[in-house]
């Protein structure tokens, strides 16, 4: 395999084998017998595993993180940590073996417009958008381009898209339960943690979102207010993935497509594409 296009696990800290599986089983409130009957093996070998009296072979290690329901990127940690070679790709969006993905992926940012669309990675950056994500951005940003191309930070810098969110703390409070659930998901992604602390750190964030909120169901739609100089926008979003994913870098890629809630968010969108709304923020 190419070494260039394999880089497994390499924002997951090195752990022991039976350390890590220990974490997840934990992350899964799994006993050790219930993840030994999942993975079809017994209680005591598990047990010697976590201990590290014992090395599981690569059969074992796809039975287990089939049961911890482990993303590609954490399996291919695993395996590592056992000392076997990983199993998964992470090729380049740019990369020939992905050139129908690729394709596919500009057919649906193109045909969402005159609505925004995104293309987000797991660590929530924008890794495209179409012309209409622009549009809608520099409207609502005075005529300028965000600061940021990771969607957390244009939600929570005082400075970004934050300001045009009419309900900030409504649409930052389901950013944040994310962001707690990917960290509470994925144990030892060390990147997701700090994403999380930084977003914590910026004013005005409320001192209970520091706590996983388990209380609170989310609501079943959220949606988006941005509004600026007396134009408000309403968007509510749904999530494409890839089906049963082989390539790391497809495991972690979403669309985000945004769709009005209501005629005047439409209208207004369908404006923008001609220039006869929002002239005043041209470039």
């Amino acid at each position: 395999m190419d070494a260039a296009r394999q880089r497994p696990g390499s924002d997951l800290v090195p752990t022991p084998i039976g350390a890590r599986l220990r974490e997840w089983r934990t992350a899964r409130h799994l006993s050790q017998l219930q993840l030994a009957l999942a993975a079809e093996t017994s209680a005591r070998h598990l047990s010697c595993i976590e201990t590290g009296k014992s090395r599981p072979g690569r059969e074992l290690l796809a039975r287990l993180a089939d049961a911890l329901e482990m993303p590609l990127r954490e399996r291919n940690a695993l395996l590592l940590d056992a000392g076997f070679a990983p199993q998964f790709p992470e090729s380049a969006l740019g990369a020939p073996v992905l050139a129908r993905i690729d394709q596919a992926i500009d057919a649906i940012l193109a045909q969402q417009s005159p609505y925004p669309a995104f293309l987000i990675n797991r660590r929530w950056d924008v890794l495209r958008a179409n012309d209409a994500a622009a549009r809608v951005n520099r409207l609502m940003l005075g005529g300028r381009d965000s600061a940021h191309a990771n969607i957390m930070r244009q939600f929570f810098d005082p400075a970004d898209l934050r300001a045009a969110v009419a309900n900030w703390e409504e649409v930052a409070g389901e950013l944040i339960r994310h962001l707690h659930e990917q960290v509470a998901a994925v144990p030892g992604d060390r990147v997701a943690r700090e994403l999380l602390e930084e977003m914590l750190a910026y004013p005005g964030v409320p001192a209970r979102w520091r706590t996983r909120d388990l209380s609170s169901p989310p609501s079943p739609l959220l949606t988006t207010t941005l509004r600026r100089d007396g134009v408000e926008l309403r968007f509510f979003s749904t999530i494409t993935t890839f089906a049963m994913p082989r390539d790391i870098t497809l495991d972690e890629l979403h669309i985000e497509c945004c769709f009005p809630m209501d005629d005047a968010t439409a209208a207004h969108c369908r404006a923008l594409v001609d220039g006869s709304a929002g002239a005043r923020f041209s470039r």
